[in-house]
């Protein structure tokens, strides 16, 4: 049966790299401005919302007009959907009469979707009207994916431009990833989803009359079109509290399958994309190759923990993989799989609970938010992630050979060095600070409901999550108070833009240098040194930063059980 389930998923990534090739093509060209199949189709749409916006799309911003339009931009769209919640019961599209939501729930969860983190401290079904899902949580789902893809590109273009004071244009970019990239796809997979049985209805609740003689009430709504973008755009907020565990979000082997693709899919395409956009097809596989082999570690390790059951219930003579929290159609393989591919990428839906995992398992789900979810990451973040690490990894390989530090013909300074290691170092460490704060607050353990080492693991994770900007929850805090509401959405914001805004700050300073010609003295990028070394800077640095607390947590925790011992 192990056999069988390695080789599924060996096959399950084989298939998503050869689709991600193609993929990424495209993307490049798309956001490099260059004609698609889709250009006839969707061209003209794009120069009617330039027109209706009074957008000159050859007008060019600096770095910093850049950051300050994109954060402006999720300024007025976490104020929209704040809003929208709070006014929702004065508004159609609400079958089931929802109230107005409670103000600092809708705070966090405006920060949340605004920020592609998609955290839910709250059940869909019973919180969020029909108007609320679609017009505030849909449409962020595209808007703040767009949003990371086009700091990406901002990013990408201070390595390609020479002496250029700009670093292109913020409107242009969240258009054309949106027309071009997320709506075709998520259209597409839409009627897929819904044609496997996922629920697509503006119809009310249904009641059932059970055989026990009582009223059952099944929540419906439009939920395959949200679902859809939830996966492909790196978001994860599900329309249901059991998010994709749901049988109306993810109803058999099929979906699931489809779903776990589509988490990675667009994130491996953009690796592929940026190796074509550079003109550098073996760069862009390098840093493919450093990705896949933290995430195949991370499964290993995962599916090692969760293939045998829990050694004290294996002393009452059970045997079997670890099957508590998930759900039966899909398993062990494929709920690690999806595990370590939602934390790998800065997806928050769950198709098992990750609470109910071996510590071991959580452990490496943490350990994929804590680095800053560069595995393969959210749709553009990710990868500046992970180019963050290797301007750490060509600074120490400069300090190893002799020679100041360059990455695809730009010279790495102090600037670039301090603002990659400021994005590096700060979500991580804050994320200590908050969780120490949590757990010496009564405030902070009032809704923790599992003491001792799982309990750190709980808190730890949350904010993990939240400063990742990945929204999936360990499960088994109720986080929906006021002070986790709070804290909770100030780290999404801090997580966001700490990101993103140093990486324009990079694009702006790379775009104005001119270009260095390599040599034999310069230490290539695209050999399996530098992977190594990639791979060795990631895994050094969070285990540095996250030992102490993970053996505290995790660590300790699986000591426990082998020893026989609960709590």
């Amino acid at each position: 049966m192990i056999i069988e389930e390695v080789l599924l998923i060996m096959l399950f990534l084989l298939i998503l790299t050869i689709a991600a090739i193609p993929i990424g093509k495209y993307i490049s060209k798309v956001l490099t401005g260059k004609k698609t199949f889709m250009t006839p189709l969707i061209r003209p749409l794009e120069k009617l919302i330039y027109r209706l916006c009074s957008i000159d799309e050859n007008q060019e911003m600096t770095w910093k007009r850049y950051a300050y339009v994109l954060l402006i931009f999720n300024i007025i769209g976490i104020t929209f959907i704040f809003v929208l919640q709070l006014i929702q019961n004065f508004l159609p599209l609400n079958p089931a009469q929802m109230p107005g939501v409670r103000w600092d729930t809708a705070l966090n969860t405006a920060i949340s979707f605004s920020t592609n983190t998609n955290w839910q401290s709250y059940a869909g079904e019973t919180t969020m009207s029909y108007l609320t899902q679609m017009l505030g949580m849909t449409v962020q789902n595209f808007l703040s994916a767009s949003v990371g893809i086009a700091a990406l590109l901002a990013l990408i273009r201070g390595f390609t431009r020479q002496n250029s004071a700009t670093i292109g244009n913020f409107w242009v970019d969240i258009t054309r990833t949106t027309l071009y990239i997320l709506l075709p796809l998520a259209v597409v997979f839409a009627i897929v989803l819904a044609s496997q049985g996922v629920v697509q209805t503006v119809g009310p609740y249904v009641t059932a009359h059970t055989l026990e003689g009582v009223n059952q009430t099944i929540a419906l709504g439009p939920v395959a079109s949200q679902e859809a973008i939830k996966m492909l755009g790196s978001n994860g907020g599900g329309f249901f509290n059991a998010n994709s565990a749901h049988p109306f979000e993810n109803p058999n082997g099929i979906t699931n399958i489809l779903e776990t693709f589509a988490i990675l899919l667009i994130p491996i395409s953009i690796v592929f994309a940026f190796g074509y956009i550079i003109r550098n097809f073996k760069q862009g596989l390098a840093i493919f190759a450093a990705m896949m082999i933290l995430l195949v570690g991370g499964m290993g390790v995962a599916y090692y923990a969760e293939s045998p059951s829990n050694p004290i219930i294996q002393k009452l003579g059970v045997s079997g993989g670890n099957m508590e929290g998930k759900e039966l159609t899909f398993g062990v393989a494929e709920s690690v799989l999806w595990g370590v591919a939602t934390t790998d990428v800065s997806n928050g839906g769950v198709n098992s609970m990750h609470d109910s995992t071996m510590p071991l398992t959580g452990l490496v789900y943490m350990f994929n938010l804590g680095i800053g979810e560069v595995i393969f990451g959210g749709l553009g973040v990710g990868l500046i992630g992970m180019i963050f690490y290797i301007i750490l990894t060509m600074f120490i390989a400069g300090l190893m050979i002799g020679r100041t530090p360059e990455f695809l013909g730009k010279k790495l300074g102090p600037y670039e060095m301090v603002m990659a290691t400021l994005a590096l170092i700060v979500p991580a460490g804050l994320i200590l600070v908050f969780a120490s704060i949590a757990i010496s607050l009564p405030q902070g353990l009032v809704g923790l409901n599992n003491p001792s080492a799982h309990g750190l693991s709980e808190i730890l994770y949350a904010y993990a999550s939240a400063f990742a900007n990945n929204g999936s929850a360990f499960a088994g805090l109720s986080a929906n108070t006021v002070f986790y509401n709070l804290t909770l959405g100030l780290a999404m914001f801090i997580g966001r833009f700490v990101v993103i805004i140093p990486a324009l700050a990079i694009a702006g300073s790379l775009a104005a240098k001119g270009r260095v010609a390599t040599d034999a003295s310069t230490f290539p990028s695209t050999n399996a040194l530098f992977v190594l070394m990639l791979v060795s800077v990631v895994v050094i640095v969070g285990a540095l930063t996250f030992f102490p607390v993970f053996a505290l947590g995790p660590i300790l925790e699986h000591l426990f059980l082998q020893g026989g011992l609960t709590f």
